[in-house]
Parts: structure tokens; C-alpha cells; sequence
């Protein structure tokens, strides 16, 4: 995205600068060729700052409103990728292939530049004597006036996105954010948890997270995947990183679970005195699939602090502490989470370079001039759906444009060699 803009925007003022995009992997484009399970996921139908964390969501406005869903679904449609928006608010391509979005953005970026793949750029050194930089590897070197860091967090690191780009940021003068952890990553659970025996099943769940005084401090309700090692699924996705930011701070926070949404805990137990004809079983079984409302009842069974009741016992006859009891285990279930599956399997970071040290009119260094950012290496990430990928496409859009405006300009040399040689370039 930087790279078309930069490029659009000078030949619109009769420019044409030279545009270099240096990709370490041997593939280009692998993030987005993974993502929505190959069919990418590009953006959200409603898309506000309140679906993100990390820096001010004051300071996440300023560049997602430069760059927005509709301008988005512009653009993809210049580009021949059309849209079909799910009811989940996700939009898709209308062929369901991830490949359709790389080859489109590929052909596009390289009317304005010339794309370079497997290099990876271990070092930049800041060129004191012409305010310009030099970028280093095993391929060589490249000499450049301006350098554009888009190289993603730590999630997923065998698709290039290894935290090598935040050594380069503080290498020209940036901090990070004091954490750096996995967002939008699975949850683990005790070994001998039942969640892990009922791998394989999804339902719509609500995970909450409770400070020590029993202030509820996030909810998230959306699908939820029991799996061998935990829980994932769009609702643990999104609890995860409020998790992990929270128990750093605080490990007396608690992960609860509504195991179903249409019941709160008083709603429930409401049900259950009413009830004067049905067994608890039957009343689960509304909300809960069968093998899920055996194993809740195993757990209420298993109170101590409940009498155990005959299996034949209608809902209205149970004792107000059986009762209270059932209605918790169901609603508002404690979560033993013993950790996540880590960078390897996230699909964000959290943390990264503040924009507090970016000039966000131009995303460029605050103190490092000619320097920008774009993309996950920025202290945002987004909720699962599709938003991760709109701050990509907000945030290349906004460097691209200052770059495109840049008075400086040079003519075009070609490359003919698989490397770049050492050259100026803007």
C-alpha cells in the first residue's frame, strides 16, 4: 500500500520516483495468504477506533479516517477484487481466494516499483553527512533517502514477521512499548480440564474479564472452538489480549465464561424455580448441545458445597444453593487459563513502536526523519474480523501520500540483477 500510493501520488504530479520494496521471505505476501483461512479477510463493514487497542484511539482515528472502509472497497474495486460482505460484518472476496487479493495488490505495486524477494534488510544505518539511510543484508546494500518499516510485529514469525523490525526501529533511535505480547491467540487451560475433552465443538459463547473487585472489564460474545489445549475461536481471540494485558498488571483478574448468552446468572436461576415440570437436563439442552449439557451437570454435581440431587429431580425442587450454583457454573464459569500458544500462532502483536513517536500526518519518525511506519509494527492491534488488515491499509495509504508529496525526486534506474545493487533511491 505505501508503495502503490507513493507512486500514484507522484505520477499525479508528474513524477516518477524510485520506489524499492525489499520483502525478507521467499514468498511474497504469506500473511495474507493465510489469513481468513485463505480467503482473506479484508476488512470490516463498520470499522471505528473503539475495535482497537494499544496506543490512544484518539491518535488510531486521526489515520483510519484518512483511509476508510469505503475508500477501501474503492480501491480493491479498481484493482478488479470485488466484495461480499458476510453477516458477520466480514468482507470477503467474491472468489473466496486469498491469492485473488496478493495478485491484484502485486500487479499493482509493481507499475510504481520494483519488488526485491528473499532480501532481508538486517540493519539500516542513518547517513549523518545527506540525512539519508543505507539498508544492509547479505544481498548488499541500498542507499535511500527515505525508508518505509512495514514489516509486521512477532505473530506468526515463519512468515517473515519475526520482531526483527522492532530491533531495526530501536536501532534509529525509537522505544517500544514497555510489553510486547501475543494478541489474538488461543487460551490454554489446565490439563485436566473437561473444555479439552470436548474438542472439536463451537458455540456461541461470552468470555469476561473481572478485575479483583469484581468490576467487569471486557465482553466479548462471538463463537467459541473447544479444542484439545483450550479454547480459540473469534471470542477467545478477542478476550486474549485484554487477558494477558490485564493479568500482567493484576493476576487476581479472572476469565469467565457464559457457556449461553441468552441466560445471565439471575435469568437462569429464575428458569430453574419456575421450572415445575422439566429436569435441569432439558432446560441445558435449549441452549447447550447435548455432550456440553452432560458435562456442566458433572461440574454441578461435583460442587461440595451442593447436596447431590437424583437425576429425576425436577428444576423448582432443587435447594436455592443447588440452584445458585448451577446458574454460575453455566453463566459465569471460571476459566483456569495457564497461559496461550504464543507468537507462533497469533494472528497480531501487541505492542510495538507509540505513535506518540510518529508524526501521524505523515506516519514518520518524530525523531528520526525520513523514517515511516505502516502496519503491525505500530503499537495498534485490532479485533479479529477483518480491522488488523484495515489499519494496514489506512496506514500504507497515509505514508504512501507523504512520500508521493515528497519534493524529492530521482529518475528511475532499472534492476536487471535478481539482488539490488547499492543505489540512490528516494
Amino acid at each position: 500500500m505505501a508503495g502503490i500510493w507513493a507512486g500514484r501520488t507522484a505520477a499525479n504530479q508528474g513524477r516518477r520516483p524510485q520506489i524499492v520494496l525489499l520483502e525478507g521471505s521467499s514468498k511474497l505476501g504469506r500473511k495474507i495468504l493465510i489469513s481468513g483461512g485463505g480467503r482473506c479477510n479484508l476488512t470490516h463493514q463498520v470499522v471505528t477506533p473503539a475495535d482497537y487497542a494499544g496506543s490512544s484511539r484518539n491518535a488510531i482515528k486521526k489515520v483510519l479516517k484518512r483511509f476508510d472502509v469505503p475508500a477501501t472497497v474503492k480501491f480493491f474495486n479498481e484493482l478488479g477484487v470485488h466484495f461480499k460482505t458476510e453477516e458477520t460484518g466480514k468482507l470477503f472476496p467474491t472468489t473466496d481466494r486469498a491469492q485473488t487479493v496478493l495478485n491484484a495488490l502485486v500487479r499493482e505495486a509493481q507499475t510504481y516499483a520494483d519488488i526485491y524477494h528473499p532480501c532481508r534488510v538486517e540493519s539500516i544505518v542513518r547517513c549523518q553527512s545527506t540525512g539519508g539511510f543505507e539498508l544492509l543484508g547479505d544481498w548488499g546494500s541500498l542507499r535511500a533517502r527515505s525508508v518505509v518499516l512495514a514489516t509486521g510485529g512477532k505473530s506468526i514469525p515463519k512468515t517473515g514477521s519475526d520482531g526483527h523490525g522492532f530491533e531495526l526501529a530501536k536501532s534509529l533511535g525509537h522505544s517500544l512499548t514497555p510489553q510486547l505480547f501475543p494478541a489474538l491467540v488461543p487460551l490454554t487451560l489446565t490439563k485436566d480440564h473437561f473444555i479439552r475433552d470436548l474438542s472439536g465443538m463451537t458455540l456461541v459463547t461470552a468470555l469476561e474479564l473481572w478485575g479483583p473487585t469484581g468490576k467487569r472489564l471486557e465482553r466479548f460474545e462471538n463463537s467459541t472452538l473447544c479444542t484439545h489445549f483450550g479454547l480459540s475461536g473469534p471470542a477467545a481471540l478477542d478476550v486474549s489480549r485484554y487477558y494477558l494485558a490485564a493479568v500482567k498488571d493484576d493476576p487476581n483478574v479472572s476469565l469467565t465464561i457464559n457457556w449461553a448468552p441468552a441466560w445471565n446468572e439471575n435469568s437462569l436461576g429464575e428458569q430453574l424455580r419456575s421450572e415445575s415440570q422439566r429436569r435441569p437436563y432439558a432446560i441445558l439442552r435449549e441452549q447447550v448441545p447435548d455432550r456440553l449439557a452432560k458435562a456442566l451437570l458433572d461440574c454441578w454435581q461435583a460442587d461440595p458445597d451442593v447436596p447431590p440431587h437424583a437425576p429425576e429431580t425436577v428444576a423448582c425442587q432443587l435447594s436455592k444453593k443447588a440452584i445458585r450454583s448451577l446458574a454460575r457454573i453455566v453463566t459465569r464459569m471460571p476459566l483456569p487459563i495457564t497461559g496461550t500458544r504464543g507468537f507462533d500462532f497469533a494472528e497480531a502483536t501487541a505492542g510495538g513502536v507509540p505513535l506518540q513517536e510518529i508524526q501521524l500526518q505523515r506516519m514518520e519518525s518524530r525523531v528520526c526523519p525520513g523514517l515511516h511506519f505502516c502496519g503491525e509494527i505500530c503499537d495498534v492491534d485490532g479485533r479479529i474480523g477483518g480491522f488488523n488488515f484495515q489499519w494496514a491499509w489506512a496506514s500504507g495509504y497515509v505514508v504512501g501520500v507523504a512520500l508521493g508529496d515528497s519534493p524529492v525526486s530521482s529518475e528511475r534506474a532499472p534492476f536487471n540483477s535478481p539482488q539490488p545493487p547499492s543505489l540512490d533511491v528516494t
